[in-house]
């Protein structure tokens, strides 16, 4: 019954979810089919920074200039915040599924000038047309799967739109590794993203409208006859009269005036949606994730990982977990709630990234010396800085890949990489002089016995946030605002979501080469404590809720801090209904 909290039915959410598979596949087309916008943002998250590593080897420019890096990766989250932010006007002006059909467009053609680009600057521009497919895409797709699913499974189905960006992101590390030794290699990571793109362009094509959408417009006969194909017989007739009275008192309440700021910050329920759904997509990007996604190989190589592809390889265990992760929300999102489960992931991201910290701290401070012996081996290759140091004994392998005048790296002893090392120019042709005699070769982070540690970090970092984090802000988001607020609001937080993103990703490297790796993931680790507490006061739990109760409980509720708390009488009044 609509406005109960079933309390047999969070335990076998997940296995309805699963038995629609037979009973009603084509509620499970929807999700799938829509989802396949969330696999296009997790491509595209992953692949970068795989694609970054062949990048720096093509392009020299690239290579030397880390604010060239940045942009490549953050002018795709640029187009993004344009992307999410023209999302929600089009969404609820020309409706979710047209939406997803502008983004697989745009996506598409972003693919095509990346893999063709002859140079940074286009490749940058192709990543500004990726990005404003995926910016609508992140915040269409979740809501077109909401307001296609039954409240029972909604959270479940939504997760689905997750998992998929885990496998998307799991998919091009996937890709990443199969295409190294091959021609054109970052050209075939950027390019083949296009597919998925097109695949969902053709699917959409074939399905219809939200059913709440075509409502809110008056199309009621289209919306009905959908409702009828989502819900069971002994259900719809109940879900059409309450979206009814939902359109019908939204439409009351607007009157003749036009949405704007002011209008949704004075209307309570919005304002308290907006309060939780804002902060939780901004706390998703400050707490790091983008940081780890992004750059992955590179953070790898950071702990003491030289070699491209074992970065790859070892990046490709935190995107597998990562998808792991949102399988896991999968099951719990409507089972533990979305609350609690956003508690426990920050807890343990809280954790991780203090390890992290820690880890990072020692690698640093115990990097390998530098040997005059050992660089003198290398006599017409010896780094400048190093050569004119007033004090060149206590030079350590961090501060020979500190020097940028020009830039030099650490050519490791033979016998043993933590023992005192060479302190080289940095060029292919001295690259291939270290490796030609069994010596690893390091630009990005020195050798160390922690490096392991660091991966033991990052794995428990993504098993901590992905269940939680990664997916329960995009879920709140979805079902938090009222029908005729929802595509504007649902495009201001995405807005966010992807300013945010942009903010970490464009100062990530840059922070790690002013205050250093450990002091960048420690200000991280205490954003997520920042993080934790804001869902403790602010974000309601939804659990089981359908969408019209949502927007009456946030109408009713004051903000205090066992908000998200339904009284014992609420519970009584509901069960006795």
């Amino acid at each position: 019954m609509e406005g109960v909290v079933h309390t047999g039915s969070d335990a076998s959410a997940f296995r309805e979810c699963f038995s629609l598979t037979w009973k009603n596949p084509y509620v499970l087309r929807l999700a799938f089919s829509a989802g396949i916008g969330g696999l296009l943002f997790g491509y595209d998250t992953g692949v970068i920074s795989g694609a970054l590593l062949y990048i720096r080897d093509d392009f020299k420019s690239v290579d030397r200039h880390t604010v060239l890096q940045e942009s490549i990766v953050s002018m795709a989250v640029a187009g993004a915040i344009i992307g999410a932010a023209i999302g929600g006007w089009m969404n609820d002006r020309f409706g979710r599924r047209t939406a997803i059909l502008i983004a697989d467009f745009l996506f598409f053609v972003g693919a095509v000038i990346m893999a063709s680009a002859p140079g940074a600057p286009l490749l940058i521009v192709g990543r500004v047309f990726v990005g404003l497919g995926v910016g609508m895409a992140s915040m269409t797709s979740p809501l077109y799967i909401s307001e296609a699913s039954p409240a029972k499974i909604r959270g479940a189905l939504v997760s689905t739109n997750g998992f998929l960006i885990t496998g998307g992101q799991f998919l091009s590390y996937l890709i990443n590794l199969a295409f190294t030794k091959a021609p054109g290699t970052w050209r075939w990571m950027l390019g083949i993203a296009g597919l998925p793109a097109l695949v969902q362009f053709v699917l959409m094509l074939l399905l219809p409208e939200s059913p709440r959408w075509l409502y809110r417009k008056g199309r009621e006969e289209e919306a009905k006859m959908i409702l009828r194909k989502i819900y069971p017989a002994e259900d719809v007739e109940k879900e059409i009269q309450d979206l009814k009275e939902s359109v019908e008192a939204e439409i009351k309440e607007e009157g003749s005036a036009k949405i704007n700021i002011m209008k949704l910050l004075k209307t309570k329920t919005v304002r308290r949606g907006l309060i939780a759904g804002v902060g939780l997509q901004v706390f998703q990007q400050f707490v790091g994730i983008n940081t780890v996604m992004y750059y992955s190989p590179t953070i790898v190589q950071l702990a003491g990982f030289a070699s491209n592809r074992t970065a790859l390889l070892l990046s490709l265990i935190t995107a597998g977990l990562n998808a792991l992760g949102s399988i896991v929300s999968i099951y719990f999102i409507d089972r533990t709630g979305r609350k609690k489960l956003l508690l426990i992931s920050l807890f343990g991201v809280a954790i991780s990234l203090g390890l992290l910290a820690g880890v990072f701290h020692e690698t640093t401070s115990h990097a390998p010396m530098i040997s005059q012996v050992e660089t003198s081996h290398f006599p017409n290759y010896t780094c400048p800085d190093y050569s004119s140091a007033r004090n060149p004994g206590s030079w350590d392998c961090m501060q020979c890949l500190k020097a940028s005048s020009p830039d030099c790296g650490f050519c490791a002893s033979p016998t043993n990489k933590l023992l005192p090392g060479a302190c080289l120019l940095s060029n292919d042709t001295v690259k291939d002089l270290c490796h030609g005699e069994s010596r690893l070769w390091y630009t990005r982070g020195c050798p160390s016995n922690f490096g392991w540690l660091a991966l033991i970090g990052l794995a428990l970092y993504i098993i901590s946030f992905s269940p939680g984090m990664g997916t329960a802000p995009w879920i709140v988001n979805s079902e938090i605002y009222p029908l005729r607020f929802r595509g504007v609001c649902g495009g201001i937080a995405a807005t966010a979501n992807w300013i945010s993103n942009l903010i970490v990703a464009q100062s990530f490297l840059s922070l790690t080469e002013a205050i250093g790796t450990s002091w960048t993931f420690l200000i991280f680790g205490v954003i997520s404590v920042v993080a934790l507490l804001f869902v403790i006061v602010y974000v309601p739990e939804t659990k089981g809720l359908p969408i019209e109760e949502i927007e009456k409980m946030l109408e009713t509720r004051t903000l205090h801090f066992r908000f998200w708390e339904r009284s014992h009488r609420s519970e009584e009044k509901s069960q006795a209904v």
